[in-house]
């Protein structure tokens, strides 16, 4: 009776020999350059404490808008590629919002009302926008074979991309300056926080645990998550599927409509094609934690933000490479390469793969 190890044998092949080889070069390479950067000592621990939150501050947005991804992909098992125009659409059209209450003095007076207006307004868009994609362009679809929907996703990103360029222009809008985020908070003698970034956090972090409790407290969260196992036996069950589905892309929505302010915030800026790139990074890190698992979603954001944040300087900077800063995007889908070698299902879907057995 051939043992366990053996049955493993016989199952590799010669591409998983090649990918772990791949991967193990990767690796070593991550860790030679790390060793030279700290040894190097180039940085110092107020530094490094920096790149740690500006990292947070990153990631927290990747998570919000990578949620939007693993819902849906959990209900529906596809890839809604224009989540991405749903997180652009939201801070966009919340730009002319926020641009009058600059022009205005309101934002000078009340920037707290006007900071709540401009989340409702990109919330309610994004969300709205969500739900629109949802009814028009994918419940049509929903029994068609899954290459038609992804293909109607990336028709439906295009769509809304260049519809927002025809309305809007393809000029990029400096978004307004709240002044109660400019600055520093000094922690410690020679230890700084930005303001911005204390609170995109604490936001971020504040509609994370709010959707997470609702997905997992709620008689609709509940519901949602019993579609995400089992359509036929939620439907059996009295579930509205065709109700559940159309709320997993409201919550969707309603997060990217934040994470889009709070990008806005940081960068200071929209313009039509804003969410191309943040998309790209949500998908990966919906991947990185494992794509359909939400607490995967959250931990994968997080960790994508400060791989951003720290890898460049901490794994390139050791060979002396002239602008380290300019692979950040390399590094984090190295690292994406990386998991998708060692840990095929995310860092956190094994789990979720064991539950749904």
């Amino acid at each position: 009776m051939p043992t366990k190890f053996q049955r493993w044998k016989e199952s590799i092949t010669a591409t998983d020999i090649v990918m772990w080889f791949i991967g193990f070069t990767l690796l070593v390479f991550i860790i030679l350059g790390s060793i030279l950067t700290l040894r190097a000592g180039r940085y110092t621990p107020v530094q490094w404490f920096d790149f740690v939150i500006y990292g947070l501050a990153q990631g927290s947005i990747y998570a919000l808008v990578a949620m939007g991804y693993t819902l849906v992909y959990g209900v529906l098992r596809m890839i809604n590629f224009a989540h991405s125009e749903v997180f652009m659409s939201g801070p966009f059209t919340a730009y002319y919002v926020a641009a009058y209450f600059s022009r205005s003095s309101l934002l000078e007076s009340h920037p707290f009302i006007c900071l709540i207006i401009v989340f409702i307004v990109s919330m309610t868009v994004s969300t709205l926008i969500a739900f629109l994609l949802e009814r028009i362009a994918y419940r049509p679809l929903r029994n068609a074979p899954r290459l038609i929907p992804l293909i109607t996703a990336i028709g439906a990103s295009f769509t809304l991309m260049y519809l927002f360029r025809g309305l809007f222009g393809t000029g990029f809008q400096a978004y307004p300056v709240w002044a109660i985020f400019t600055g520093k908070w000094v922690l410690f003698k020679g230890l700084e926080i930005g303001k911005i970034q204390v609170f995109v956090i604490f936001a971020a972090a504040l509609v994370m645990i709010t959707l997470y409790l609702f997905i997992q407290r709620t008689r609709t969260g509940k519901a949602v998550r019993s579609v995400s196992e089992d359509k036929e036996a939620a439907s059996l069950m009295g579930v509205d599927i065709d109700k559940t589905i159309s709320v997993t892309f409201i919550i969707g929505g309603a997060a990217a409509g934040a994470a889009g302010v709070l990008y806005a915030l940081v960068f200071k800026q929209v313009f039509f094609m804003m969410g191309f790139i943040p998309g790209i990074k949500a998908f990966t890190a919906a991947v990185l934690g494992g794509i359909g698992n939400i607490p995967g979603a959250m931990l994968g954001g997080l960790l994508l933000g400060l791989l951003e944040s720290l890898g460049p300087s901490l794994f390139l900077d050791g060979y002396n490479i002239a602008a380290p800063y300019q692979l950040k995007d390399a590094i984090a889908f190295l690292v994406l390469v990386l998991v998708l070698i060692f840990r095929p299902t995310g860092l956190l879907g094994e789990r979720l793969a064991i539950k749904k057995a």
